[in-house]
């Protein structure tokens, strides 16, 4: 099984690739239709929720560059 990947994409979407499956909040399943591969929105402007469009194109700016987060908290 391949592993899965997010990569964030400047100024557009999440792409996501590999082995996955894409759930709403009560646990319903998008059928993807055997997609390995696909766009998720962070822009908002999207018709086609949670998938991209491709309606950030002349709005949405983000230069995405991978960063290390703080430790986790342990309380």
């Amino acid at each position: 099984m391949s592993k899965t990947k997010l990569i964030i994409n400047r100024n557009g979407s999440i792409k996501i690739e590999g082995d996955f499956e894409i759930m709403d909040q009560e646990g319903n399943v998008y059928g993807l239709q055997g997609r390995a591969a696909l766009g998720l929105c962070r822009c908002g402007l999207s018709s086609n929720k949670p998938f991209c469009d491709g309606a950030h194109r002349s709005t949405f700016e983000h230069d995405s560059k991978a960063f290390d987060l703080p430790p986790m908290k342990t309380n």
